[in-house]
């Protein structure tokens, strides 16, 4: 009796031992508190994998970011960390084709500009050849970009002289000089620390970034512009060596729910925020203008000549025709928006 007890008992243990060696973990990094929505979309996303695969996959996520949110996407490349997402701006130069997504007025949510982002980068190849050693699960981008500053209502674009803006890089970066403004680059995590210290004047943030850099009490004015005067890019990815280690079965899962379906999680997450940080500004009694017809028209005049910059330098690069692809984007966040 003894012994068929013994063997119960081993073959259970055993049983366990072969579960737990058969989970394929994957760590995930964030760079950003827990409470913010992109390390929210990130555990929605691992949570959707875990379900997907009756707990074959799972995400560790680290108590701390492996990286600061500059070499966020080097730290997945030498596998610091499995998974993880990063802005395209905060390594200037690095990225040329993703800045299709970071002009003025691209719309005016999150969720349908990050599904028109996945289905034009999936489309061309070009777009995966700038994150070589990542695997790219998804694009996405944040809300419509506002400009928020302590000093003073900005109703035209000569208020925008004379103040100093923190702003993350990339696209938005050359919008702002275009605008003759005086920026400076630095992640969004330093904004609370710029501001109340008075080394900043103001930044440019989407709705939502006013509650999660606690900056709701700091700012005082607000410019809203309509589809936003900037966005930003982002990529979600995992470590390419981890991808490429997976079976078959474990990358179908991975793919299944990278993409459109990634981009969704990530976009809808940021517009809920976006809301509820429309609400907190409204509650903290912050001046907000609404761009007019003539302040649109003006900056408009000023940074026209970026769009055909970034055709040809994305065509230098190797993008065919990047002028009918940066329309069939405009066309697709039309379609996502219906």
């Amino acid at each position: 009796m003894n012994r068929i007890a013994l063997a119960v008992t081993t073959t259970i243990v055993t049983l366990f031992a072969g579960a737990s060696v058969a989970q394929t973990v994957l760590t995930a990094s964030s760079w950003v508190p827990p409470s913010h929505t992109l390390s929210m979309a990130q555990k929605e996303w691992c949570d959707l994998l875990e379900k997907n695969t009756s707990g074959k996959m799972k995400c560790n996520i680290l108590p701390r970011s492996v990286s600061a949110p500059p070499g966020t996407l080097d730290a997945v490349k030498n596998g610091l960390a499995d998974i993880s997402f990063t802005v395209h701006g905060y390594t200037p130069g690095r990225f040329v084709y993703t800045q299709m997504a970071e002009f003025p007025f691209l719309g005016e949510s999150s969720e349908p500009i990050s599904v028109a982002f996945n289905r034009v980068a999936s489309k061309y190849p070009q777009f995966g050849t700038e994150h070589q050693g990542v695997k790219v699960i998804s694009y996405f981008t944040h809300g419509p970009g506002i400009v928020f500053n302590t000093k003073r209502p900005i109703i035209k674009v000569e208020d925008l002289s004379g103040l100093k803006f923190r702003v993350g890089g990339g696209m938005v970066n050359e919008i702002s000089k275009s605008l003759g403004m005086n920026v400076t680059l630095k992640p969004a995590t330093d904004s609370y620390e710029l501001l109340s210290g008075g080394v900043m004047d103001g930044t440019l943030f989407p709705a939502e970034s006013t509650e999660s850099f606690k900056i709701d009490k700091i700012i005082k004015h607000a410019t809203f512009f309509p589809g936003g005067l900037y966005n930003t890019s982002f990529v979600f990815m995992m470590n390419q060596a981890k991808y490429d280690k997976l079976t078959a079965d474990e990358k179908k899962a991975v793919d299944a729910i990278s993409g459109e379906v990634a981009a969704r999680i990530y976009g809808r997450g940021w517009d809920r925020v976006d809301r509820r940080g429309i609400a907190l500004m409204q509650a903290n009694n912050v001046q907000i203008v609404k761009a007019d017809a003539k302040f649109v028209s003006d900056v408009k005049a000023k940074v026209s000549a970026l769009e055909q910059n970034w055709v040809r330098d994305a065509e230098a690069k190797g993008l065919k025709d990047a002028a009918k692809v940066l329309t069939e984007f405009r066309s697709e966040i039309a379609k996502a928006s219906k």
